[in-house]
């Protein structure tokens, strides 16, 4: 299984070193490529200086501006689908997802499932160093959009995710609405709805130690008012893009060519005021 990590970047030259030795030196020959948004403390100059080391498995997408989480990663994704790997992860910089899980992400997606997130709620909250208010802020969003989307899913706004080439490939990226995290539960939600299986993986979650986080209050509010759209959305595959390093379908014939939502679980009613 040929493997891919993208992480996107923002001011992380405090972390993007040390990640890139460690993502180096696992297990399994993992490739890495960084998506820097023009971080204007160097970011991207690490990256570069590091890529003479790693010439065929360390990459760099420099784009101009802070663009958004969500961009990011549909440009990483864009930029895997067009080379033959089999599986692509998301992973943050700053260490809070443990590089190490990516081996049992790996297997988890070996095992037989399509999407395998890294859950902080799949066995109860495991989450280190975030003050209460924002534990309370996070594990309620994925509460949330489980009642409104009926997604099985407990962590859904997790941004330690590995998918395999088949789903990324299905989606529609012109399709994702939502740019900040938002964009999580939107790629997952998507994925579930085509009928692909997502698996969780319990890891240890630990609130960076070094940088600066970039979470705000829009963010939490462009993904609080997208949940409540996602169920009345049409979800197409796009039947344009090869799954396979060769030519061929984007999904199998057996998949449908189109899914629509009509109604809505009955708690989103009570949501709704009924």
């Amino acid at each position: 299984m040929e493997k891919l990590v993208v992480i996107p970047t923002y001011n992380e030259r405090e972390n993007i070193s040390k990640m890139i030795s460690k993502v180096m030196s696992l297990e399994g020959g993992y490739h890495l490529l960084v998506v820097d948004d023009g971080s204007p403390d160097g970011t991207g100059a690490i990256v570069k200086e590091r890529q003479a080391e790693f010439p065929d498995r360390l990459f760099l997408l420099e784009r101009s501006g802070k663009l958004g989480l969500g961009t990011a990663y549909i440009e990483g994704f864009r930029w895997a689908l067009a080379r033959p790997y089999d599986a692509v992860f998301e992973m943050d910089c700053d260490f809070s997802h443990n590089p190490d899980d990516l081996l049992r992400l790996t297997a988890e997606l070996e095992a037989g499932a399509d999407v395998a997130v890294g859950s902080r709620y799949s066995k109860g909250v495991t989450v280190v160093n975030w003050p209460m208010s924002r534990l309370l802020m996070s594990y309620c969003a994925s509460r949330y959009v489980r009642i409104v989307t009926g997604m099985p899913v407990c962590d859904a706004t997790a941004g330690f995710v590995g998918y395999k080439r088949e789903v990324l490939a299905a989606i529609d990226f012109d399709r994702i609405e939502m740019v900040g995290y938002g964009f999580q539960i939107e790629m997952k939600y998507t994925a579930w709805k085509m009928g692909f299986r997502i698996g969780e993986v319990p890891i240890i979650f630990a609130d960076r130690t070094e940088g600066t986080s970039k979470m705000s209050g829009g963010i939490f509010g462009e993904a609080f008012w997208g949940v409540l759209k996602l169920p009345w959305r049409r979800i197409r595959p796009n039947l344009r893009r090869s799954v396979l390093r060769g030519a061929g379908p984007a999904v199998s014939n057996d998949r449908p060519e189109e899914i629509t939502v009509v109604a809505l679980p009955g708690s989103v009613f009570l949501l709704c005021g009924r």
